[in-house]
C-alpha cells in the first residue's frame, strides 16, 4: 500500500515536499516513480527513482525544479517542488513499477491515492 501526502495550496514560485509511504512488501528493492494528472488532462510522468537512488529520471517539464529521493529506511519516497507553477497544479501519484521503462505507466502496477497541489498565481 501507497500513501502520498504533502500536497495543498502554495502561491507561484513556492515550494512543497510530498512524500510516499510504504507499507508492506520490500520497499527498499522498489523503483518508485510520480505522475501527475491535472483537470480535464492525462496522467503524465514526472520522476523516478531505481531502489538504490543512483538513477533518477524527470520529465522535461519539471527538470531542474523538482527533486526525487528516498528514504529506505523509512519507505519512503519524496518528491521536493521548487518554484511552483500555476501549470503544476494538479493530483500527485506515487507508484511502484512491476517492470519497464518509468516513463509509461503500464510499467507500474501499485498506485497511492494521490494527494492535491494547487498553485495560485
Amino acid at each position: 500500500q501507497l500513501q502520498a501526502s504533502g500536497g495543498g495550496l502554495v502561491q507561484a514560485g513556492g515550494s512543497l515536499r510530498l512524500s510516499c509511504t510504504a507499507s508492506g512488501g520490500t520497499f527498499s528493492s522498489y523503483n518508485m516513480g510520480w505522475f501527475r494528472q491535472a483537470p480535464g488532462k492525462e496522467r503524465e510522468f514526472v520522476a523516478g527513482i531505481s531502489w538504490n537512488a543512483f538513477g533518477r529520471f524527470y520529465a522535461d517539464s519539471v527538470k531542474g525544479r523538482f527533486t526525487i529521493s528516498r528514504d529506505n529506511s523509512k519507505n519512503t519516497v519524496y518528491l521536493q517542488m521548487t518554484s511552483l507553477q500555476p501549470e503544476d497544479t494538479a493530483a500527485y501519484y506515487c507508484a511502484k513499477i512491476k517492470g519497464g521503462n518509468y516513463y509509461s505507466q503500464s510499467s507500474y502496477d501499485y498506485w497511492g491515492q494521490g494527494t492535491l497541489v494547487t498553485v495560485s498565481s
